[in-house]
């Protein structure tokens, strides 16, 4: 591992601090391509326009058109997090703007697999739904929407994924990717995509005369459920994310949250009160996520959508519990796949071993819900682009493999997915996804090809350098930085994909070390002659008496005082 400090522009800095900004955070936005302080105004008024969105002034007049003739609304979500906020945020803002009728409905991840398919068209049209509107999904269900438009839905698409060769046939397609849209916020989420047409839609109600300015249905109600898909699905937080998610968090601080929102940070043992990016990320999205991997998403959505804080807290617990079981499973799986990658090692020119340029790996006994999470794992032990497959269970779909697969910087997976389709027709049978995550279903004979092409592709693709783990810090921490006011200070900041948290890194002397947990390294550092405690957690391997560590700054409380302690996150040997 390589531990790079990042630039740090000092007329920036000096800009950024003479407008008032605090001088460490001054540093750190500036080293994040922040320039002018008006740039940190997270204020509702600097959302770019929703007219900008391309789509969602003929997605408003849809919706609008529909309600006034109380047709029947079906949300198509999907079974991930981003689509169980964005689900929420639908039905919430569609009945807080007049609709009547609104449903929703989820595929099973392993029944009906991803997006809308031409069988769950057919479910939505059997329920008696007018208009099928998709969230999350969709910008790739050519057959699906086919398959709804032939039944006589009208079909709403909102999605922010990449699009294919060809769109669907879709009403109105709104998607910041597809082409011809300049909304420059192309990392949006699909919660935040529906949320922007939720504006678009009382924008046009207000102009139709169903209320005034002063009296329509107040949408900031939303954010905390925009801001936590947002987090969830670490999309890049540019500024338009970073204003969605700030927005939110400041209302769940000030406890204008809903009712599942406050029972996930209950059983997660987090307090909304200091709410941070961390508790979404960490927290409460991977228990939202759990539901849709070895449950029923609609357990995820249920929790979002209730106001009875009693059957929240139940719905809460409910999948804290399945949580806990997606984490036993998920742990004998990456045992399993490491022996898998490690068995993938090939002799280096100085005669040791290293992980092919890809890696594929697949077992039998892999669930298909959790291949996702450990192929994260495996891609960030070895800082290879990484696909984990797992036999699908659908009915008559046993021959198939569904693989789910992870990056890292400079290569991008669903690129590289096109390209081995290209060169090997047939042994992709559908694949998608974005530059970081991707997934792809491959015919169990055609799994050797495919690992082979991947890698032959990653060959091509990636150098020495970017094969090699590098960690982006901002470099040492100067003394007067070791409080606990600042450790607050920061963790307040909206940090996450592309505006990375605060790492600090230097040289410090290690006064001891021992395991704690059996998987986590507990240190006694000394940082500039200062004693700090510091925890590695995942890591046991013992460290030199002085090492150059890369470090994230916390609070630790013993006994009612709270300390600043390290969280390492890696080291330079």
């Amino acid at each position: 591992m390589k531990i790079i400090a990042r630039e740090i522009p000092p007329r920036t800095v000096w800009a950024l601090e003479q407008a008032g900004v605090h001088p460490l955070l001054a540093r750190l936005f500036a080293a994040r391509g922040v320039l002018a302080k008006d740039e940190l105004d997270d204020g509702l008024a600097r959302l770019l326009p929703p007219d900008t969105l391309h789509g969602t002034r003929e997605a408003a007049v849809l919706l609008a058109d529909a309600m006034a003739q109380d047709k029947r609304l079906c949300i198509v979500a999907d079974y991930d997090c981003d689509g169980a906020t964005a689900c929420a945020v639908g039905v919430r803002g569609l009945r807080l703007l007049g609709a009547k009728n609104v449903s929703y409905l989820v595929p099973d991840r392993v029944v009906d697999g991803y997006g809308l398919t031409p069988p769950i068209a057919e479910r939505v049209a059997d329920s008696g739904a007018d208009m099928l509107i998709t969230v999350d999904n969709g910008i790739a269900s050519v057959d699906g929407v086919a398959a709804a438009k032939a039944r006589g839905l009208q079909v709403l698409v909102t999605d922010h994924h990449l699009p294919g060769p060809e769109l669907p046939a879709a009403d109105v397609l709104v998607n910041p990717n597809q082409p011809g849209c300049g909304f420059e916020s192309k990392s949006i989420a699909g919660v935040g995509v529906m949320f922007y047409v939720l504006l678009a839609l009382r924008s046009e109600l207000r102009a139709r005369g169903v209320f005034t300015a002063a009296a329509q249905p107040k949408l900031d109600v939303l954010l905390p459920l925009v801001a936590l898909g947002t987090v969830a699905d670490v999309v890049k937080l540019d500024a338009n994310n970073r204003r969605l998610v700030a927005q939110g968090l400041r209302r769940i601080r000030a406890g204008a949250l809903p009712a599942g929102i406050a029972a996930l940070f209950k059983a997660a043992g987090r307090n909304a009160a200091v709410a941070t990016t961390f508790d979404f990320g960490f927290a409460l999205g991977p228990r939202i996520n759990a539901a849709g991997r070895l449950a029923d998403m609609t357990l995820g959505i249920e929790c979002l959508l209730t106001d009875d804080a009693g059957r929240a807290d139940e719905l809460a617990r409910m999948l804290d519990g399945i949580n806990r079981e997606r984490r036993d499973i998920e742990g004998g799986m990456r045992d399993q796949a490491l022996l898998l990658a490690e068995s993938l090692f090939g002799a280096t020119a100085d005669g040791s071993e290293a992980p092919p340029a890809a890696i594929s790996v697949f077992d039998a006994d892999f669930h298909e819900g959790v291949v996702g999470i450990v192929a994260s794992r495996i891609k960030d032990r070895f800082h290879r682009p990484t696909f984990v497959f797992a036999a699908s269970g659908a009915p008559g779909k046993e021959h198939e493999l569904k693989g789910s697969g992870r990056s890292i910087p400079g290569f991008h997976l669903r690129d590289a997915l096109d390209l081995v389709a290209k060169r090997h027709p047939g042994v992709l049978l559908r694949f998608g996804g974005h530059a970081m995550a991707a997934g792809c279903t491959v015919a169990r004979e055609q799994f050797e090809v495919f690992e082979r092409a991947l890698a032959e592709v990653a060959h091509e693709w990636l150098d020495a350098a970017t094969l090699t783990r590098r960690l982006d810090t901002d470099g040492p921490l100067a003394r007067e930085y070791m409080r606990i006011d600042l450790v607050d200070t920061l963790h307040r900041e909206v940090w996450g994909q592309g505006f990375a948290p605060p790492t600090f890194s230097e040289e410090v002397e290690v006064v001891s070390q021992r395991l704690v947990g059996e998987k986590h390294l507990a240190l006694k550092l000394r940082h500039q002659g200062q004693p700090v405690d510091g925890i590695w957690f995942g890591h046991t391997e013992p460290l030199p008496a002085r090492v150059k560590l890369a470090f994230r700054l916390d609070a630790d409380e013993w006994q009612g005082v709270r300390r600043v302690r390290f969280l390492v996150e890696g080291a330079e040997i």
